[in-house]
């Protein structure tokens, strides 16, 4: 019987099959790999035969995991677009505004203070904070999830988008301690053009080339060490010295643990950090009231959704 099947079990099958390794699927999860391994197999047993070839050579897909991957992708999706429009009805019913991020603001109590001035203003209405992935360079906006987000220029698809400018900050290098470059107090971009960069995953576009600071190569195209979805991700990159990466001022902290190190880059222009949202919802009182909030904490006249350039 095969009704019984959990949107879980699903979740793990799929980044089993793309992952085609257990323990980085299971880092992904952020489940155990026993406990990964032991749920593959009940569903294994559920559906009556084998998802995985596990050999000494690695995993590799069934033929009936090939058959199941597309369809459980599917389900997924649909019960992602369903938990959406629930997420809508609900932030209608309740006031709601959803406000995306990648990472923590910080900068100074940020966030903090924004919030602060919007309830003073709204006290009926409730902010809800929803973590996203760097897989996704909007936060949220660009499915939906989200109503508005701090989000990094640039943006893909720009025009769908309005922002103010949060902060404006150096692009610093981050990089191992035990790296040649490390013993200098500046180092410049040329230094470090042949070094393999980590990079935001490529469904990030144009902000990925951003971070690699693809204008300043003169057209060499930069060597990847490695992909990198969040700031811990980032950190154990850098220890394991799979490469060098941008990263802004204001975020070197996440970052700058025992191991990394942060230099000033000469050759590449600053990072902007941005509180977006789409267009289309510039005119709605609660996107308008948190946009003003933002403005005035930060004291900057921004984007106010009118313009088609920032």
């Amino acid at each position: 019987m095969t009704s019984d099947v959990h949107g879980r079990d699903l979740r793990y099958f799929v980044a089993v099959a793309e992952e085609l390794h257990f323990t980085r699927a299971a880092e992904r999860l952020y489940v155990s790999q026993p406990a990964l391994s032991k749920q593959i197999r009940a569903l294994e047993r559920q559906l009556g035969t084998e998802l995985f070839r596990r050999d000494r050579h690695g995993v590799a897909l069934t033929g009936a995991g090939e058959a199941l991957l597309p369809h459980a992708r599917q389900v997924l999706a649909a019960w992602e677009a369903g938990a959406v429009a629930v997420e809508a009805a609900r932030a209608a019913e309740r006031s709601t505004l959803v406000v995306g991020m990648s990472t923590s603001p910080g900068r100074g109590g940020l966030l903090p203070a924004i919030r602060s001035r919007f309830t003073a203003a709204h006290p009926e209405v409730t902010v809800r904070l929803r973590q996203l992935s760097w897989d996704d360079p909007t936060a949220g906006l660009a499915g939906g999830a989200t109503e508005v987000a701090f989000v990094w220029l640039p943006l893909p698809d720009e025009e769908r988008y309005a922002w103010t400018v949060v902060a404006e900050e150096p692009r610093l290098l981050a990089l191992p301690k035990t790296h040649p470059l490390a013993v200098r107090a500046e180092i410049d971009f040329a230094d470090v053009l042949d070094e393999p960069f980590l990079a935001l995953p490529e469904s990030a576009g144009v902000l990925r080339d951003h971070w690699l600071a693809v204008d300043a190569r003169a057209g060499r195209a930069p060597r990847i060490g490695a992909e990198i979805a969040g700031a811990e991700e980032t950190y154990e990159a850098l220890v394991a010295g799979l490469g060098v990466c941008l990263v802004a001022a204001g975020n070197a902290p996440l970052i700058r643990l025992g191991g990394v190190i942060t230099r000033p880059l000469r050759g590449v222009g600053p990072s902007r950090y941005a509180l977006a949202w789409r267009r289309e919802d510039g005119g709605r009182p609660l996107v308008r009231a948190y946009a003003g909030a933002c403005r005035a904490t930060v004291g900057t006249a921004g984007r106010d959704g009118t313009r088609s350039r920032p």
